[in-house]
């Protein structure tokens, strides 16, 4: 163990010795050290916080045209976005703790100020945004269960005194078009209410061909919109009410499984799995529909009492998706695999309805003789209703199934789960930092969480997989945990900051689909059970954050050792067409570098090397015990440049280059395939004059062929190819 961390450490110490090296750092830099973040629910500059964290400023998401989630995590090492199936299945990986269908998330997601309850709505437009942080490690102990593996916290554009206009429209391959409007102003004299208002508009025919329907498997339309009302009557007061509305309409379950036989169905047995297979094409005979609702309001109001702030956030959140399309093997009815055994093929459809409320108090001080700290209680209430299910496929396409089987007409179902979920959580939270020298910082933080679910049986009696459940069925559990932190920080200089530190984060376990143990156990899959554990994992971490040659240069490293207590796997159940959890312990060890630089006045660099090495220690198939942890990528790479010089009469021409390299990842447990490593490029050109630019861009420069994911029965999600356009941004 104790080379294992050396081997580590010199890895990381050599490449940030190397990247210095090879900067080549001639004028000032922006200085990244006054750029103010709040990662721990107060106003603090990144250069001073203990934490590990990567920071997108508005002209970073500008500059580098980051419009989704997976383009700032893409960004980030030691992260990955594994984006499948539907619009509402997109998976954070962080240090190498995972997510999986259904689950709970790796990642707290905050959106000014405000905690997402749904990771179903995570992966949408990001719309009007101000400023993105990625908090690394256990953040449980201010942000709750779910930020096992950190926090994302987006600020998005602020009302403003005066009237200000944002316009954009653009172009792309796939006929793709685009078209945003934000506004923002005063509504009164006094200017004390103030409002901001943003709505996008996105369609496209897609990227991804569907060989057998002739057509693109992936067409989207998704109309996006966000209010925004400021209220300041006086100095000690702030009220801040939210309200935005996603509606996005597409395609999915167009996944792949390889036949070394094409013309021979039963194949699909025998072929070895292959997370590099970019050959076989995507020939799902019914292309279905994939339409999410997202609705979200939030109140906070801020009150200054002088001794410190008293806050109340009090939100709603609502997720409906319906999901339709061809089932296992994903093949035109005459060559599917049930054809072949039963004489028919299946399609599927499921529903996800999701609501939420929640309330948050919490007390922020002001510093008194070097102390400041935090309190405050949290309630969530979430009323969760899923379906799932198989409909016999009579060439009358896909017919959405809701909260009841289909039993007459055209593709009756064949098989058809459904469960409600009723949770209620808690939380109480402190957190206390006290300056014990200028120089020397001690934080201390915990959390205790609770949460509460009731699992109802929805399924009708006719279709329940185990002869022991009943509809009406009630299983009830409650998860709780304890999230305590400790952080220490040495300041030597403004320039140097170190900081090590131990933490706990949790995460609740959850109920699988009725039944679904029993099926397991009949086709000998081990570790899947009706209920799944909640995970507890705990990380040691140290980092050090420097500022060389006058603040040209800024340079991060960080080292981190994760213990995880029942982490979550992902298993298929081709009998019933549900989507399972199971648990097993893992290790996660390893680290970050992270340098930016300019170059020039011209020209600004940036390069970062992460580094994760994951192992299974526990499961209830000792066979694994060894292998690599699921979903877990070994290393990433990502380096870019941007070079910015006036070209004509106040005008500036941009050119932007973006490197990532994802490593080697595996996928499942039984590590029986690895994908290979991933090279991916994106460019953005522009002409800027301040008030309006032009700007001609591409994703995958190089078209990378590859999958995003690899799901364990052979599945494969096709990556995007390379796509391009133009867009043109005026501001008024």
């Amino acid at each position: 163990m104790l080379n294992s961390r050396c081997r580590v450490m010199a890895i990381l110490v050599a490449a940030a010795g190397v990247a210095l090296a090879t900067v080549p750092v001639l004028a000032p830099a922006e200085d990244l050290g006054a750029i103010v973040v709040t990662a721990r629910k107060r106003a603090e500059s990144f250069q001073s916080v203990p934490v590990t964290i990567d920071v997108f400023t508005e002209k970073n998401i500008q500059a580098a045209g980051i419009e989704k989630p997976g383009d700032f995590i893409a960004m980030v090492p030691n992260m990955n976005l594994v984006e499948t199936q539907n619009a509402g299945t997109s998976f954070v990986v962080l240090r190498g703790i995972s997510q999986a269908r259904n689950s709970e998330p790796s990642v707290a997601v905050v959106v000014d100020g405000v905690l997402e309850t749904n990771p179903a709505a995570f992966n949408q437009e990001l719309l009007d945004i101000k400023q993105i942080e990625v908090l690394k490690g256990p953040q449980g102990a201010l942000y709750g269960r779910d930020a096992i593996g950190g926090a994302i916290i987006i600020h998005t554009r602020a009302p403003t005194d005066h009237f200000e206009g944002h316009a954009a429209v653009g172009i792309g391959n796939g006929t793709s078009e685009k078209a945003l409007l934000a506004l923002s102003g005063p509504m009164n004299e006094s200017r004390t209410l103030k409002y901001r208002a943003a709505f996008n508009v996105y369609n496209t025919d897609g990227f991804l061909e569907n060989t057998y329907l002739h057509q693109k498997a992936d067409p989207a339309r998704d109309y996006t919109g966000r209010a925004r009302f400021l209220w300041t009557p006086n100095d000690a007061l702030t009220a801040d009410l939210r309200f935005a509305v996603d509606r996005l309409e597409t395609r999915g379950f167009y996944f792949v499984v390889p036949r070394a036989n094409e013309a021979n169905p039963f194949s699909t047995f025998t072929t070895p799995p292959d997370a590099n297979n970019t050959n076989t094409p995507i020939t799902v005979n019914n292309p279905g529909e994939d339409n999410r609702d997202l609705w979200s309001s939030s109140l906070k109001v801020d009150y200054d009492t002088g001794a410190g702030v008293v806050s109340s956030i009090t939100a709603f959140d609502k997720t409906k998706e319906i999901i339709t399309g061809d089932a296992f093997d994903f093949r035109p009815r005459a060559t599917s695999i049930f054809q072949a055994l039963f004489g028919t093929d299946l399609n599927q459809s499921q529903y996800l309805n999701v609501k939420s409320y929640s309330q948050e108090l919490r007390f922020t001080s002001k510093p008194v003789a070097g102390l400041s700290w935090i309190g405050g209680l949290y309630f969530v209430h979430t009323d969760r209703f899923i379906s799932t299910g198989n409909m016999v496929d009579t060439g009358a396409g896909v017919f959405p199934v809701y909260e009841q089987p289909r039993l007459t007409g055209p593709n009756p179902s064949f098989s058809f789960l459904a469960d409600t979920q009723s949770n209620d959580a808690w939380a109480a939270f402190a957190d206390a930092t006290y300056d014990v020298t200028k120089k020397f910082q001690v934080d201390v933080a915990a959390r205790y969480d609770q949460d509460h679910r009731n699992n109802t049986t929805n399924t009708p009696t006719q279709f329940l997989p185990d002869p022991s459940a009943y509809t009406g069925e009630v299983r009830t559990h409650t998860w709780s945990e304890l999230q305590p932190k400790g952080t220490l920080r040495y300041m030597p200089t403004d320039n140097w900051t170190i900081y090590g530190g131990w933490s706990r984060g949790f995460r609740s376990g959850g109920f699988n689909q009725t039944g679904v143990g029993a099926v397991a156990r009949a086709n000998n899959i081990l570790g899947v059970n009706d209920e799944f554990n909640a995970e507890v994992a705990d990380t040691w971490e140290i980092g050090v954050k420097s500022q060389w040659l006058d603040r040209r240069v800024d340079v991060g490293v960080s080292l981190f050792d994760t213990k995880s207590r029942n982490g979550y796997f992902f298993v298929f159940l081709a009998a019933n067409s549900t989507q399972n959890l199971g648990n097993l312990d893992a290790t996660y060890k390893g680290g970050e570098v992270e340098i930016n630089a300019k170059a020039t006045d011209h020209l600004n660099l940036y390069a970062s090397y992460g580094y994760t090495g994951s192992r299974i220690d526990r499961m209830a198939d000792p066979t694994v015990i060894g292998n690599q942890a699921p979903l877990v990528s070994r290393t990433t790479t990502n380096a870019g440049l941007e070079y910015n010089h006036a070209v004509w009469q106040g005008m500036n021409g941009t050119a932007r280059v973006d490197f990532q390299r994802i490593g080697r990842t595996w996928w499942d447990p039984y590590n029986v395939t690895s994908r290979d490593p991933v090279n991916l490029v994106d460019m953005r050109l522009g002409l800027d004059k301040g008030q309006w630019s032009l700007t001609a861009w591409s994703k995958n420069l190089t078209d990378t062929r590859y999958n995003t994911e690899f799901s364990p029965g052979g599945f494969l999600w096709k990556g995007l190819p390379r796509r391009y356009g133009i867009e043109f941004d005026y501001k008024f």
